[in-house]
């Protein structure tokens, strides 16, 4: 069970008593900025973000279940979700310091708008649906960074 909280929190970050889920998607941009400044390569920095969304979404799905019965369905301390959907808006994008804080902006812009389908799967009420409406808004974010880029103002 410490496991799954451990997870579930984000190492912990789920615990901070204000915008626990700007903490969860803030931890997951400190990640991000380790990994591109470790590996300086922007083909392995995607692949590892991709095992990081992999294995985070798998484990975040196993530990809402196992908390489900004790912590409710979506409770604010579970920002795993958070830390996936941000990796999700940042693949495939560079690292630095004005594209970390522009998916930022933009993933809790749609992750508490919940706009264009996020809503509806957040009344799903299961583990599957706590994940999956912050890889939408990742979703999202990710085609609003790719825009950004492309046009130059970022």
């Amino acid at each position: 069970m410490h496991f799954a909280r451990l997870i579930a929190t984000f190492f912990t970050l789920g615990y901070i008593p204000f915008a626990p889920g700007t903490f969860g998607a803030m931890g997951a941009m400190l990640l991000t900025y380790l990994i591109a400044a470790i590996v300086q390569s922007d083909a392995i920095s995607t692949c590892i973000h991709l095992l990081l969304i992999g294995f985070f979404y798998l484990t975040g799905v196993w530990s809402c279940r196992k908390l489900q019965s004790s912590w409710g369905d979506d409770p604010s301390k579970v920002v795993v979700d958070e830390a996936v959907g941000y990796w999700v808006g940042m693949l495939f994008i560079p690292a630095q310091p004005s594209t970390l804080i522009a998916a930022l902006v933009l993933f809790r812009f749609f992750d508490i708008a919940k706009p264009l389908g996020i809503r509806s799967i957040d009344r799903w009420h299961n583990a599957h649906a706590v994940m999956l409406d912050d890889v939408l808004a990742g979703i999202y974010t990710l085609i609003c960074m790719h825009a950004l880029i492309y046009f130059e103002w970022l």
